[in-house]
């Protein structure tokens, strides 16, 4: 991990922060495959579109590790970058690592980002998505008896907020699969103190990424942006939480933890220790990171068994 950080610092780019959206979006989709695990190459691999409730048509992309078996279990999948970057693009090698390890199908979204869409379209596109496929499932060849929601970053508030609205619109979950996410209101905790600087995820970052999706701070008390002050998670899908040592979210993942445990939610919490933010897309250079992919599938394949 530390000469992963020399390398970064070497390079010397601009920050992301510096740059306008559209500028970042492509810097992060040029340098995200480089620290990847090979490719998987899958047998089905499709794009198609989700109506979303104004009528947008949300890009998606359909994975699945066989052509032969019929009613796959199903991952819907969000991408993390603050709401602001990432895209279907920059998380393809992570979702066909997760199909192809947990056997499932997995659908990946392009919801749309800030600052172009605030804060809740995102959270609506992923709603909307997760909503489509309880009902359309078995048309892609999978169960929709048998979903998940998984994600990573600000693509795991997403995820969590999704666990949150399944239950309260009567939609079973097997899981929430969450890799660091973002659950506090204020990036406030000790962790983002701590790891402010000179770990891949800095603190002037942070403060962009939300400034563009959500930038009235009352507005962030909103538990669809902050799910740890959701006030009830009681009887939602149980969690698989990821989480980076050396990470500012780390505290608010353990936090988010607790919650879901204290309501009686069955959990199971990984801390990878000495890694970064954004680890688990640096796979050729860090065997922590296939590590979490093969134990995220691992929890994948039990609660679809």
């Amino acid at each position: 991990m530390r000469n992963v950080i020399e390398r970064m610092a070497r390079a010397n780019h601009a920050p992301m922060h510096t740059l306008s959206p559209a500028e970042a979006r492509a810097f992060y989709e040029m340098g995200s495959g480089v620290l990847e695990v090979p490719k998987a190459v899958l047998p089905r691999v499709e794009d198609f579109t989700i109506r979303a409730r104004d009528g947008y048509a949300i890009p998606a992309r359909l994975y699945a590790p066989s052509l032969d078996e019929k009613s796959l279990p199903l991952l819907l999948y969000t991408h993390g970058g603050g709401f602001t970057i990432g895209s279907i693009r920059t998380h393809d090698t992570l979702c066909r690592e997760l199909a192809r390890l947990a056997n499932c199908m997995v659908v990946s979204i392009d919801y749309r980002l800030s600052p172009e869409h605030r804060f809740p379209v995102a959270t609506h596109d992923a709603w909307d998505a997760l909503q489509w496929l309880a009902v359309h499932a078995a048309e892609l060849g999978a169960d929709a008896r048998r979903l998940a929601v998984g994600g990573d970053s600000a693509g795991g508030t997403l995820a969590a907020v999704n666990a949150i609205q399944a239950r309260h619109a009567g939609i079973a979950l097997s899981l929430q699969l969450l890799f660091y996410p973002g659950t506090t209101a204020h990036q406030d905790t000790e962790s983002h103190k701590t790891f402010a600087h000179g770990l891949v995820l800095e603190e002037d970052a942070v403060s962009w990424y939300f400034d563009n999706y959500i930038p009235n701070k009352k507005d962030r008390e909103d538990w669809r942006f902050a799910p740890l002050l959701a006030p009830d998670v009681d009887d939602i899908a149980p969690a698989w939480i990821g989480l980076a040592e050396l990470d500012p979210l780390v505290d608010e993942g353990i936090a988010y933890a607790d919650k879901l445990r204290l309501a009686g939610v069955q959990v199971s919490l990984e801390i990878y220790r000495g890694v970064t933010h954004e680890f688990i897309k640096m796979g050729r250079a860090l065997p922590e990171a296939r590590q979490a992919h093969a134990d995220a599938a691992r929890a994948l394949r039990e609660a679809f068994a």
